[in-house]
């Protein structure tokens, strides 16, 4: 048997390799990097960018960028907090105003890259500067709005009893059996290993977060997006469709893909994440204010996404990408925070595991095109 590793291969092994370095030297470095107050303020500290890098990886599995999605989570984070501060809206209502508001803007970006042909790179950049400006005029004069709404206030506020914390664990515990014994009889012929370790993390996870606060709802909240948009991009047709459109939309076309309408529906989706990312950010914050949604985010999104797995040549991913990348470059910021790191190296070290990250994906692009083209060359 050869020890050959593909480049493919690589490129999936390259994403928990690179956190489990990460974890083992900041123990090695910090041992307090391993505490359950660190590992609680860690999951709280990601759920926001993974929540805009979940937005990032499913335009990216149809092909296509979006640079707007960090302030159009801060702009969706700002309409919500100004109709529940200033106007009084109840909660749910000012939520779904501003995941409304991220929807309009996901369907007009879609729109412009649809109808008219512009590259969804320059769209998203106009619309990265333009709802920044809008954010400002959302906000006022002030330029900030605290939020005070006890409901707005819990979401990142409210810690399950342990009780609460050990039922979950023993939902996704049984689903891990029930998948297994699926497996094993051949009733469902699907990959059984992600339940496997979710089972298998998931009571270490509730016991971790036990010995601090309890399991974070924001937690849950980030963890039921993921699954949820799993199942979507996996056991759907939409989801199928958005990989077969990503991976070649003139075949897709081909084949009777609405391909336009798949862009529209991914790119409307997109935003509506990425709002809930600046809610989320909000409520841990307690405010919303003009660097709400900053460019940082974004970047720090697309990064996550990219390290996580999700190929920036499209049809290449999944939504976990997401999670493993935010649980990459959260643990590198946050191992470098313990040891008193400036701003300047943080920056550096996510650039060089980003750029690494990007590396293997084109290496493993052009692998996976080296067989058609040497298909494809004369005398063959």
């Amino acid at each position: 048997m050869s020890a050959h590793v593909s480049p493919a291969r690589l490129g999936r092994l390259a994403p928990p390799l690179a956190l489990v370095v990460i974890w083992l030297v900041m123990t090695l470095i910090n041992p307090r990097f391993l505490s359950a107050v660190n590992l609680t303020n860690l999951m709280l500290q990601i759920v926001a960018v993974g929540a805009v890098a979940v937005a990032v990886v499913l335009v990216l599995l149809i092909g296509e960028i979006d640079l707007s999605v960090g302030a159009v989570s801060g702009l969706g984070a700002g309409v919500t907090a100004v109709l529940s501060v200033k106007q009084d809206w109840p909660a749910v209502l000012a939520i779904v105003a501003g995941l409304l508001t991220g929807a309009l803007v996901g369907l007009l970006h879609a729109t412009i890259v649809t109808r008219v042909g512009v590259a969804s790179f320059v769209v998203t950049l106009a619309g990265l500067l333009t709802w920044q400006g809008a954010l400002q005029l959302v906000l006022g004069d002030t330029g900030t709005v605290n939020i005070d709404d006890p409901q707005l206030v819990a979401i990142a506020g409210t810690f399950l009893t342990p009780a609460a914390g050990w039922l979950i664990a023993a939902v996704i515990m049984a689903g891990a059996v029930v998948a297994v014994v699926a497996h094993v009889r051949g009733d469902r012929p699907r990959r059984v290993w992600p339940w496997v370790l979710a089972g298998t993390v998931a009571p270490v996870a509730v016991l971790v977060f036990n010995a601090d606060r309890g399991v974070p709802l924001a937690v849950v909240v980030f963890l039921l997006l993921i699954a949820g948009g799993d199942v979507v991009m996996r056991r759907t047709a939409l989801g199928r469709h958005a990989v077969a459109t990503g991976s070649n939309a003139s075949g897709a076309r081909r084949a009777g893909i609405a391909v336009d309408r798949i862009r529209m529906t991914v790119f409307a989706l997109a935003s509506v994440l990425a709002v809930i990312g600046g809610i989320l950010a909000a409520s841990r914050l307690l405010a919303v204010n003009q660097s709400s949604g900053s460019t940082d985010l974004m970047l720090t999104a697309v990064a996550a996404a990219a390290i996580g797995g999700a190929s920036l040549f499209g049809g290449r991913g999944t939504v976990w990408s997401a999670l493993l990348g935010a649980l990459v470059v959260g643990s590198l910021a946050n191992g470098l925070d313990l040891l008193g790191a400036s701003s300047a190296i943080r920056l550096i070290a996510t650039g060089v595991v980003l750029a690494l990250a990007v590396g293997l994906d084109t290496v493993a692009h052009r692998a996976e095109r080296q067989p058609f083209t040497e298909h494809s060359r004369p005398g063959r």
